[in-house]
């Protein structure tokens, strides 16, 4: 449950930070039911008065033409989309002179991908950190960051919003450079999830804090790196490892398009690494080729066990990789349900 006080001032605090004006003209193809569509198109566009160019749903070559049609100056997309919009076969036809403003989030943006949109759009890229709970944005890069802040961060808090890093286990706060829980308490953050106390009590706290469920790094500067999900972090042989660092890591590998990483059931050493990825058009690559280029640059106990290459990933109808369903297909292909159901104390 979100509030119209919330809603509005969020369309303030956000379209201020990425300094947007009446004279976008704003393209996405973010979908309604999401915060990003609902609040950061509709709303935002309605508060500033500019012109929005949406699309019913998602396709590469339909939002490419757009931009170059309507001359289109900012979007918001999820990573996953950008990527599909970078790597279509068609891109460098298109003419994207008047885009000037990428703003992205929703899951791991690799530093690559901001790399990708800079040197082949010609654009600024800023990431956004937020949740439907939060009423959107928690943090955003400014326009003014330079291009390591905005490619590595997901830069600092927004205005009327405070943040603290908790270990998740004690519960502790976070010394600086440590990672653990982002919690915010903001005028933003939501009532509640409607007709459901229980789960609204184990998401905001008896303070007023509100538990993301996303692991994060908070440096001396005050910038944020999102470095996982809570529930996505791979405990290896008693190593904490992050899905995200690896993903970005391998999209640097020049054959490789689009990389994700998930932990497997392991009955010796709790869970191994997994990465599943994506070629680049006409290009091929071997398990031992990702394997050898991990080992030459990561630590041994973060180098995938599996390695596995895919056509497509599936995807939510917001943009994000369902993780849980590739999980789960592993173990059935990989025989690993006795490991999956062994009993932990």
């Amino acid at each position: 449950m979100l509030t119209h006080h919330a809603l509005v001032n969020q369309a303030h605090v956000a379209t201020t930070r990425g300094e947007l004006t009446e004279h976008e003209r704003y393209v996405t193809s973010m979908p309604l039911f999401h915060i990003a569509g609902s609040l950061g198109a509709t709303i935002y566009a309605c508060y500033l008065g500019c012109t929005l160019i949406p699309l019913i749903y998602f396709d590469p070559l339909k939002q490419l033409e757009l931009f170059e049609k309507e001359r289109g100056t900012f979007t918001f997309a999820v990573p996953t989309m950008l990527v599909a919009m970078l790597n279509h076969p068609r891109f460098s036809e298109f003419t994207l002179a008047d885009l000037k403003l990428v703003i992205t989030g929703a899951t791991p943006v690799p530093v690559v991908l901001m790399e990708q949109i800079k040197e082949r759009i010609g654009a600024d890229c800023n990431i956004v950190f937020g949740m439907t709970e939060t009423t959107g944005a928690v943090t955003q890069s400014f326009n003014t960051d330079n291009f390591e802040l905005k490619s590595a961060t997901v830069g600092l808090p927004m205005p009327h919003t405070s943040i603290k890093i908790i270990d998740p286990g004690s519960g502790d706060v976070a010394k600086i450079g440590q990672s653990g829980e982002l919690l915010s308490h903001a005028f933003s953050n939501m009532k509640g999830y409607y007709n459901m106390p229980e789960k609204t009590a184990e998401t905001i706290d008896e303070d007023g804090w509100l538990h993301s469920g996303d692991l994060a790094v908070m440096h001396e500067n005050g910038y944020i790196n999102i470095v996982g999900r809570v529930k996505d972090m791979i405990i290896r042989g008693g190593e904490n490892i992050y899905p995200a660092e690896i993903e970005s890591f391998l999209m640097r590998h020049p054959k490789v398009a689009e990389a994700q990483i998930i932990g497997l059931p392991d009955t010796f050493m709790g869970e191994e690494v997994c990465a599943l990825i994506r070629h680049k058009a006409g290009e091929q690559l071997t398990e031992d080729e990702v394997i050898e280029y991990c080992k030459a640059s990561i630590g041994r106990h973060k180098v995938p066990k599996f390695v596995r290459f895919v056509e497509a990933f599936p995807l939510t109808p917001s943009g994000k990789v369902k993780k849980f369903e590739l999980r789960e297909q592993l173990i059935r292909e990989l025989g690993l349900e006795e490991a999956s159901g062994m009993k932990t104390a």
